[in-house]
């Protein structure tokens, strides 16, 4: 038992992380392959900066090459309440669980800098020369998944999200490459099992096989990546989501394990929205209303889009006017999925 790496898990777990894992850069070689078939079978939509630093992204030896290990951390954001219930309220947005507090990047990252200043702290007392760290949370060409089970985290399941026997698969995950090197833990194996759930829930069958996703079909990707209109005949299957998708997630029988959630900001702070009000947000109180949250990135025309196409689908004729306000919008997108719920609301008078 190496004494500094114990008491880096006490620490992290004290900074507020649900668990800790160790591995080595180069711990993740079959990765490398996984996305470049990915990519070469279009699966990443327009999500470009996948295969622009696909080489880093595939072989995280080549993004530092001095760095010896991978220190991974966990933080769970497991919810209070039910996600798919606001799924049986057409008349409100269903935003996925992550986005519904502040945005866990800049509070993971803060986390993460605390550990690694920590760390630098600890092991450069005894060393000839300073040591190092980057840390990473989802912004970099960095796969966060394998490295997590590679770990000893927890597995990526079959719907390709990191889940763990404690930990569920309600958590975020973030990284820090340090030159220091630490012994590895024991990577995860995958236990599934015969279990589908996850995948015989998705409303746009985003999963062509187990443990594989098409990103041009999931929600998550369509409502928050995915610029333009979307395809029509995947509106009617995004119901009422308007940022993100929580199906193959909420239904995963691990979850009856997940860890809590130990950072309140996370969780949601009210009811979810109203669609007739959202609709009626400009780009100025977009703004206001959604500071500190991730929703806020995807800008005030995508979010519409997706409002729109939900008030096409919550089948009630009285969010109408809501509808009809952006006909003329200055956004064509937004007019098209304006004229599309116009057009789906007058089929219920």
């Amino acid at each position: 038992m190496d004494p500094l790496k114990e008491r880096l898990r006490e620490f992290a777990i004290e900074a507020g992380f649900s668990a800790m894992g160790i591995c080595r850069p180069d711990a993740i070689p079959e990765s490398a392959g996984r996305l470049a078939a990915f990519v070469a079978d279009g699966r990443h939509g327009q999500m470009g900066w996948m295969a622009e630093r696909m080489g880093w992204r595939g072989d995280p030896t080549a993004l530092w090459p001095e760095a010896r290990s991978v220190v991974m951390l966990a933080e769970a954001y497991t919810p209070e309440h039910d996600p798919l219930a606001v799924l049986d309220r057409p008349e409100l947005g269903a935003i996925s669980v992550y986005a519904q507090g502040r945005d866990y990047h800049d509070l993971v990252k803060k986390r993460l800098k605390r550990v690694g200043r920590w760390l630098l702290e600890q092991a450069d007392q005894d060393a000839e020369s300073a040591h190092q760290i980057k840390v990473f949370v989802d912004t970099a060409p960095v796969m966060e998944k394998p490295l997590a089970q590679a770990a000893g985290l927890g597995w990526q399941g079959k719907h390709t999200n990191v889940l763990g026997r404690e930990l569920g698969n309600w958590v975020f995950l973030g990284a820090i490459f340090t030159t220091i090197d630490l012994p590895p833990d024991e990577a995860e194996a995958e236990h599934c099992g015969t279990c589908t759930r996850c995948l015989d829930i998705c409303p746009t069958e985003a999963f062509p096989a187990p443990f594989q996703l098409d990103a041009r079909r999931c929600i998550s990707y369509l409502t928050i990546e995915h610029r333009g209109p979307v395809a029509e005949d995947l509106r009617e299957k995004m119901g009422n989501r308007i940022y993100g998708c929580d199906d193959c997630l909420a239904v995963c029988p691990w979850n009856k394990f997940a860890t809590e959630a130990r950072e309140m900001r996370y969780l949601r702070q009210d009811g979810p929205p109203a669609l007739a009000e959202l609709a009626a947000l400009d780009d100025a109180a977009f703004r206001a209303r959604f500071s500190g949250s991730p929703i806020k990135r995807i800008g005030i025309a995508r979010f519409l889009r997706n409002v729109l196409y939900a008030i096409g689908n919550s089948g009630d004729p009285g969010l109408l006017p809501a509808a009809r306000a952006h006909l003329a919008s200055d956004d064509a997108t937004v007019t098209d999925a304006a004229r599309w719920a116009v057009a789906r609301l007058r089929n219920h008078m």
